[in-house]
């Protein structure tokens, strides 16, 4: 069982989400309410709804860690699952966000996740240098 799956079954069991699909049609989301808080696309990437407060409030946290990326000006967040530790970060930061989504609908209306828009690159991968 991949990291993303046990993550998948460990969020399921909790009685504020439910399984729906996801607005940007890749995966699966989990939802509270009216709103998306998780997309588990295919692989190990999973978008999360933090919301843009939360991000505010975490921001330095969110840096520091090598499973999360941040997109500029997203109220999304992805989180890379290679580890049972990166699962555990995302079982946190979906309590997060489902306290954040408790305030009421974010302004803007929906947001789109980062599906497509962040690539992550394995820890193990050896990184080139760009050359000009």
């Amino acid at each position: 069982m991949t990291p993303a799956e046990r993550a998948l079954d460990r969020l399921a069991a909790w009685s504020d989400l439910r399984e729906d699909l996801p607005s940007c049609g890749a995966g699966l989301a989990l939802r509270c309410g009216p709103s998306e808080i998780v997309h588990f696309h295919p692989g190990r990437d999973v978008d999360l709804h933090l919301t843009e407060p939360a991000i505010h409030r975490f921001h330095a946290d969110l840096l520091e860690s090598t499973a999360v990326r941040l997109v500029p000006g997203s109220r999304w967040v992805t989180v890379h699952l290679d580890c049972e530790t990166d699962v555990d970060l995302l079982m946190s930061l979906v309590s997060v966000a489902l306290k954040a989504h408790q305030k009421g609908p974010q302004p803007g209306g929906p947001a789109e996740c980062n599906f497509h828009r962040v690539t992550v690159v394995p820890r193990n991968s050896p990184i080139e240098p760009i050359r000009r």
